[in-house]
């Protein structure tokens, strides 16, 4: 059966983030020990109440992209047993599925996003603007189009509780030189397209991700933390899509849904989610995890 855990307690290890979903420890020798969480954000917003199994969901699906995607670019994790670096007496079970340990790495200061299709705030931005983050788009599209080619809408990487904000690609070469830049962007666009042409033969449209980045001390490039997830991305049945709407998705759209009909402003704290919403959003990971990766939760 799935464990659920909110929030991650290891004695003798040194916390040094705990983030929306994922609390991070340091390891001796230049490494991590990153838990994927049962909490759920959404508009920025972590809410009270966690999806049981999340966590372990999620770290499933990254560790299989990670490892389809290797040949494009190198990524944080390190083969090393969880046994090994656990304090004693942890309960081993609770943390196999959703824990993982990884270099440490510098972060680029940006949130890489890909899009192949005009949705979320990338289609408010066109609707504004023409444009997304800078990129002008043919006059007349609709939500969830498809775009020409997709496109590399960096953000800002916000703190809990605060929004990203899209910017333009020169605001990060502005923050982290061209160079960075561009291989930033490249492999971002790189494992889109791969991702989203694997995705498409299992009768599933990854219509946009959101990747992290990293450099060791020889400023060698890295993706991270979670990969190609539905917490980090929006995937949608192929046979379910039309434009012109919002589709079915088998990420947490499922639970933002529901949020847009409260009379919320987005700010902390969050509301209560209700057990039927719950329900349906751990169903929503498993069936992604299962399409995707041919892996069924016990």
């Amino acid at each position: 059966m799935p464990t659920t855990l909110s929030q991650s307690n290891l004695p003798g290890l040194e916390l040094i983030h705990r983030g929306k979903v994922r609390d991070v420890y340091a390891l001796p020798g230049q490494r991590l020990l990153i838990v994927a969480t049962d909490r759920l954000s959404a508009f920025d917003v972590v809410l009270p109440d966690p999806i049981p199994g999340k966590g372990e969901m999620l770290t499933q699906i990254s560790n299989f992209w990670f490892g389809k995607t290797a040949h494009l670019v190198p990524n944080h994790l390190l083969d090393v047993p969880l046994a090994q670096v656990l304090p004693p007496g942890t309960d081993l079970a609770l943390y196999a599925k959703r824990a993982v340990v990884t270099r440490r790495l510098k972060p680029v200061p940006v949130e890489a996003i890909a899009r192949g299709y005009l949705i979320g705030s990338g289609w408010k931005d066109y609707q504004r603007t023409g444009a997304v983050c800078g990129i002008a788009l043919p006059p007349g599209l609709k939500q969830a189009q498809q775009l020409p080619e997709p496109i590399f809408t960096p953000s800002t990487k916000a703190a809990v509780g605060d929004h990203d904000e899209n910017v333009s690609f020169d605001a990060v070469v502005d923050a982290v030189g061209r160079e960075l830049a561009e291989k930033v962007r490249d492999a971002t666009l790189a494992i889109y397209r791969w991702a989203a042409a694997y995705a498409a033969e299992r009768g599933i449209i990854l219509a946009d991700t959101k990747l992290e980045f990293g450099t060791d001390e020889d400023g060698k490039l890295y993706v991270m933390d979670e990969m190609l997830t539905p917490d980090s991305s929006r995937y949608w049945p192929a046979d379910q899509y039309q434009v012109g709407i919002s589709p079915p998705s088998y990420d947490k759209q499922f639970v933002r849904d529901y949020l847009e009909t409260l009379d919320w402003n987005k700010t902390a704290p969050g509301p209560h989610v209700p057990p039927e919403v719950i329900a349906g959003t751990s169903a929503k990971y498993a069936e992604a995890l299962q399409r995707l990766a041919g892996i069924s939760i016990d």
